[in-house]
């Protein structure tokens, strides 16, 4: 069954809603990357955060009160008008909400712990219901008082890549006629000093496969698909295939060869029934950390040989882990949208120098375009600790 994605909300440092977002992303816009200290001790750290006025959570609301969901109901707002014809249409109990996420509350918790070791009590603000894992999901159904199933998938940085993949199958179970997925992560000490602890993060603007490539930037981003059985009244974009592998190598370095990556690619594309020349456009996962990039750029020539445009777009939002899945699959729905009038793609920003050691990738410059001819098909990748990776074809749905 086709996967219809028939509206988008997403906010992030690009910008705050796909209006925005789309414009600054095809310029190649770097400037959300700001750098910051406070974060990790004694080190100023390039982070893209998001500085716009975010939507108070509603008083009855309050015990779910975090920046995490702030963040996911500026991207619901955005579309609902959308997510309200989808209620009129479907019922409140046939739609469905999956969201990824890393973080969830984890930052209003970390303040409440350190006021507890001050004053010994919690503040009055905090409610162990913002830092659960599934904080996000309870949330928005709570929110917009749906009763479908509504869950949160954490796999690190598949995490709202998984969420699409889930939402699917929703679908094609007939458990749900509409589904609410995507992802939201926000930014946190927690999440800076771990990165920082593994030496993964950059002092600079992440440079993803330059033989000078350091280490990662973080970010904060949602994002939210309407994701149903119909194609909805503008042009048809769908996820046309998904795959997953688990190759379980490492706790944190993936597996070197990149065996898991191109399973996962594979997959996606047995279950898009398409072959590799016909992907348009690649979303390279592309961390610019050494290990990442070195497995990544092997998977992408083998089942490349001839070439794909491909491009990081981290640079210009950060890794915005349990988001960037589904992040990333919306500058795919970007790139196919009718607003996207001089049919740009993502442009790779780099220091232009390459790795003698990996393959060459054919980049993506600011000259190249996505044909106008429809189908298209757009493909992204996400990988994990643990060896989690999934990919998703994103395109013109027939």
């Amino acid at each position: 069954m086709t996967a219809y994605l028939n509206a988008l909300g997403v906010i992030c440092a690009l910008g705050r809603d796909k209006r925005e977002v789309s414009r600054n992303l095809f310029a190649g816009d770097c400037s959300g990357m700001r750098s910051e200290s406070g974060w990790v001790a004694e080190r100023s750290l390039p982070v893209a955060a998001v500085h716009a006025e975010l939507p108070p959570i509603p008083p009855e609301l309050a015990e779910q009160s975090s920046r995490n969901n702030q963040l996911l109901m500026q991207a619901a707002l955005q579309i609902r008008d959308d997510i309200d014809q989808a209620i009129q249409t479907c019922g409140r109990d046939r739609i469905g909400v999956v969201l990824g996420t890393s973080t969830s509350g984890i930052d209003e918790a970390s303040q409440g712990l350190a006021h507890y070791i001050r004053e010994h009590e919690f503040p009055a603000g905090y409610d162990y219901q913002q830092q659960e894992l599934g904080a996000p999901a309870n949330f928005l159904a709570d929110w917009l008082q749906l009763s479908g199933p509504a869950y949160v998938i954490s796999t690190a940085c598949t995490s709202s890549a998984r969420a699409l993949m889930s939402a699917q199958r929703l679908l094609d179970l007939g458990l749900c006629d509409a589904v609410l997925c995507g992802g939201v992560d926000t930014l946190c000490k927690l999440t800076l000093n771990g990165f920082s602890a593994l030496e993964a993060v950059s002092g600079q603007r992440c440079n993803p496969f330059s033989v000078n490539r350091n280490g990662i930037n973080i970010g904060e981003a949602a994002v939210l698909f309407l994701m149903t059985k119909s194609a909805g009244d503008n042009q048809p974009i769908a996820l046309l295939g998904s795959g997953a592998s688990s190759d379980a190598h490492h706790i944190s370095a993936p597996e070197p060869t990149g065996r898991g990556a191109l399973q996962a690619m594979r997959k996606a594309l047995s279950r898009a029934n398409l072959q590799p020349g016909q992907i348009d456009y690649l979303n390279l996962h592309g961390t610019a950390t050494q290990h990442n990039d070195a497995m990544e750029s092997l998977a992408v020539t083998a089942l490349f040989p001839h070439g794909v445009p491909c491009s990081s777009t981290k640079p210009m939002t950060g890794h915005t882990l349990g988001a960037a899945g589904a992040l990333e699959a919306a500058f795919c729905w970007l790139s196919l949208s009718t607003q996207n009038r001089e049919h740009a793609l993502p442009p790779h920003i780099w220091d232009g120098q390459p790795d003698p050691e990996l393959p060459a990738l054919k980049w993506v410059t600011p000259a190249d375009r996505l044909t106008s001819i429809a189908p298209r098909y757009l493909m992204s990748n996400s990988f994990a600790f643990g060896g989690n990776n999934v990919s998703l074809i994103i395109g013109d749905a027939p």
